[in-house]
């Protein structure tokens, strides 16, 4: 159980905040956020993610989890935004967020969503191939708006982590290949095209759930060799690198990330050797992190129903499961369980945690250790702040749950839960001579 949790009376309090009452007047299954917690881990990269050498900037991957109140919390910290689509873009103008201060990536943006970002001043693009440089010179050809633009390449490197969300081994679908200079070549010709268009410089991403800080170091090493060659080649000073994120969060005790100050400062000081030796033209750096802010910040508690027992396995069926976070089913995901209204006896019961939909493959856990429960108990799971919400469904039209931030024994909502008429509303009924047979 993590340290942050405290135990009163056999029950869990998160922040000094009772399961207890999170569940009865907020309902179950339930995201929750501590709030001082996510606010120290903030803190943390802006304090240590700094040089004395070089520009820094700390953009938050709103993929992780996007909300208004979220991206609030970002602009307080004089974060930048990393959006991936029009929703999330539009999500950053209606919590009032600088959108000059906003990164757009994605490796399929429409022309409507470029449009969108151009129309209301987004601040930097990242292009990930040549059509989309040629699709946005186009489209910006008859404004004004001045926009930076970075490309995102692709260095090869493949750490150590689940195949579904390695992002630079040779065959991504995500940028263009170190190796592939005419194009890149090309994509940076087309876009200093258009002369309210800035080309600034790079952005990779290496993967995500990353222990190995070489694997950084890696990174940093192979984009500054190819950013030498570049700017040899074309005569072009690249000015930002964009280091993208990945950093490696707590699920359970076998993970064993780097504190955030190692993993910046490792990154700081790399970057500062091979831009000084390389003698680069290269003033800023920056990094993305999302899960590694909001993760390990991040619950969810559910109400445990009915229990069962087959020749193999006991179950613990619970009111959500794989609508509500289905990295278990897609990524193979581990997490740390507890009996939050029995949370300091000894977890000796093997269970199998099974969602409510209709799918066998809904399994929070196949086979993990929890304290002694029965029926109506509460069941909380650490670390589960980032890709919870952001992924979540209405499979077997199940309502998604509330979002709340919980501060000092305060229940702040900041997203309410869906209802039954939420989940019919853009739904209509036709003319029922066009059902007859």
């Amino acid at each position: 159980m993590k340290d942050t949790l405290k135990i009163v009376n056999h029950e869990i309090y998160i922040s000094e905040t009772s399961t207890r009452k999170l569940a009865s007047e907020c309902s179950t299954p339930l995201y929750i956020y501590d709030l001082p917690a996510l606010k120290k881990r903030m803190a943390e990269f802006k304090d240590h993610f700094v040089s004395d050498k070089l520009n820094t900037r700390v953009i938050y991957a709103s993929k992780a989890f996007s909300c208004l109140a979220m991206n609030q919390l970002v602009k307080q910290f004089g974060f930048s935004l990393d959006v991936v689509s029009g929703g999330e873009l539009y999500t950053a103008l209606q919590s009032h967020f600088d959108l000059s201060n906003v990164y757009f990536h994605g490796n399929n943006k429409s022309d409507d969503e470029l449009k969108m970002a151009i129309e209301l001043g987004v601040g930097t693009i990242i292009v990930d191939n040549l059509m989309e440089a040629k699709r946005l010179v186009q489209l910006n050809n008859n404004t004004e708006r001045k926009i930076h633009v970075l490309l995102r390449v692709n260095p090869g490197i493949e750490a150590h982590t689940h195949k579904y969300i390695q992002t630079a081994f040779i065959d991504s679908k995500f940028g263009i290949s170190t190796l592939n200079i005419e194009e890149i070549k090309a994509v940076m010709d087309t876009i200093q095209t258009n002369p309210n268009l800035q080309f600034d410089g790079f952005h990779a991403h290496i993967g995500s759930q990353i222990f190995e800080l070489d694997a950084f170091k890696a990174e940093i090493e192979k984009i500054c060799q190819f950013v030498q060659d570049i700017q040899n080649q074309t005569q072009i000073n690249v000015h930002t690198l964009d280091f993208g994120g990945g950093f490696g969060v707590r699920y359970t005790d076998e993970d064993q990330p780097a504190a955030i100050s190692t993993v910046c400062q490792t990154i700081v000081n790399e970057a500062e050797k091979q831009i000084a030796a390389l003698d680069l033209a290269v003033k800023e750096i920056c990094i993305e992190p999302g899960r590694s802010i909001v993760a390990e910040a991040g619950y969810q508690l559910y109400t445990i129903g009915d229990l069962k027992q087959t020749p193999n396995r006991n179950y613990i069926f619970v009111d959500g499961g794989m609508t509500d976070n289905i990295r278990p089913v897609l990524y193979q995901a581990n997490y740390d369980f507890d009996i939050a209204t029995n949370a300091d006896a000894p977890k000796t019961q093997s269970v199998c945690i099974a969602g409510k939909c209709c799918e066998s493959g809904d399994l929070l856990a196949e086979n993990t250790l929890v304290q002694p429960y029965q029926t109506h108990d509460l069941l909380l799971v650490s670390s589960t702040g980032a890709y919870g919400y952001s992924m979540a469904s209405n499979y077997n039209k199940l309502a998604i749950p509330s979002v709340v931030f919980v501060d000092h024994g305060k229940i702040i909502p900041i997203i309410k839960r869906q209802t039954y008429q939420n989940l019919i509303a853009r739904e209509t009924l036709i003319d029922q001579e066009l059902l007859n047979l």
